[in-house]
């Protein structure tokens, strides 16, 4: 299973969750499933855009569990 790492990378850039999402524009309920690893796809857009504001590559965003 791949996991985005997103609450982490939040966490060391000492930003808050809302922050991310009033950065991010889209709903709350697609913000909340994509934090939360709830959702099946996430578009590179959005992919590129939380590189840019959490300054990390698409490697350092996402993380392969066994789970």
């Amino acid at each position: 299973m791949i996991r985005l790492k997103a609450l982490e990378l939040l966490e060391k850039k000492g930003k808050t969750k809302y922050w991310l999402y009033m950065q991010l524009g889209m709903s709350y309920q697609n913000f909340n499933n994509m934090i939360n690893n709830k959702t099946k796809s996430i578009r590179y857009e959005n992919i590129e855009t939380l590189c840019f504001l959490l300054d990390c590559t698409p490697n350092e965003l996402f993380e392969i569990t066994e789970d």
